[in-house]
């Protein structure tokens, strides 16, 4: 029986980090990063994209991210702090996704550039929904900190593959402070 439970994969990219005399896996965020991570966990509640499940980069500013979108959110799901997600390719994210439990709807990954873009773009496809083809347009062309992106999927975690998603929204912090937060400016 094939499932037509849709299932969300958030991705979110770190929020700006600081470039202290440290090593890259204890970077804090900058003040910037400080701001924006907040704003990006109160888009995803304002668009429906609450995640029930978090995977999240041990890395310093990954965890910073998490931490300042979680209260934005107005939920509280659990999270793994996994050390595979720090300096993962594409395909690595791939395979922690496709060992996400099948009672989870929405996934979200807080990591880094350039997995969580490759990521997005490679199960996005070359094809979207004539609406959102300028949201896959500006992806591609940038992935910047604090950005998310939505991917929408029928079919269980273990079938997401290249090309099975559908790019459902693509947002930056640039242009949520250029906006009233409206989740429709992110699609």
């Amino acid at each position: 029986m094939k499932e037509t439970v849709g299932r969300k994969l958030v991705l979110l990219r770190h929020a700006k980090s600081a470039w202290p005399d440290v090593p890259d896996h204890d970077r804090p965020l900058a003040g910037r990063g400080r701001r924006d991570a907040p704003a990006m966990g109160r888009w995803l509640r304002t668009a429906g994209y609450v995640p029930s499940q978090v995977l999240c980069s041990t890395a310093r500013r990954a965890r910073e991210t998490w931490q300042l979108a979680q209260p934005g959110l107005g939920a509280d799901p659990p999270v793994s702090f996994e050390r595979r997600v720090y300096q993962a390719s594409a395909a690595e994210l791939l395979a922690l996704v496709h060992q996400t439990p099948a009672a989870v709807r929405t996934l979200m990954i807080v990591g880094h550039d350039p997995a969580i873009q490759e990521l997005a773009l490679m199960l996005a496809g070359a094809t979207v929904p004539a609406g959102r083809a300028a949201a896959l347009d500006r992806m591609r062309a940038k992935f910047p900190t604090a950005a998310v992106a939505v991917l929408e999927l029928a079919g269980s975690w273990r079938q997401l593959a290249a090309g099975a998603a559908q790019l459902a929204a693509f947002i930056t912090p640039r242009e949520l402070a250029g906006t009233s937060g409206d989740p429709a400016n992110g699609q």
